[in-house]
């Protein structure tokens, strides 16, 4: 299977395994042994991170965001798109 180059609404992500992520004061902190790098995510890229604990869709996360946070649909799209690239260039999540 080919993975798509781009991460869209109907695309399943999840956390990659083999991540080290620990809460600290509402943002996420994690860390990639194998590659021994660390990254750090603000409260509401800890949020997507929980939400993508297990296979979801991205129209899911953004409906889920959406009841939690006071935004424009579309701006939570384009921006959940945004971050969930980012993470899936760095390795951190798996697409299906």
């Amino acid at each position: 299977m080919v993975l798509p180059k781009e991460i869209l609404d109907d695309t399943i992500v999840v956390q990659a395994p083999g991540l080290i992520a620990a809460d600290m004061d509402g943002e996420t902190v994690m860390l990639n042994i194998e590659k021994g790098t660390y990254f750090g995510l603000d409260g509401i890229g800890s949020r997507i991170w929980e939400l993508i604990e297990k296979p979801h869709t991205v129209r899911m996360v953004v409906v889920g965001l959406l009841k939690e946070y006071d935004v424009e649909e579309k701006t939570c799209q384009d921006d959940v798109l945004t971050f969930l690239n980012q993470l899936f260039a760095q390795g951190l999540i798996q697409i299906d």
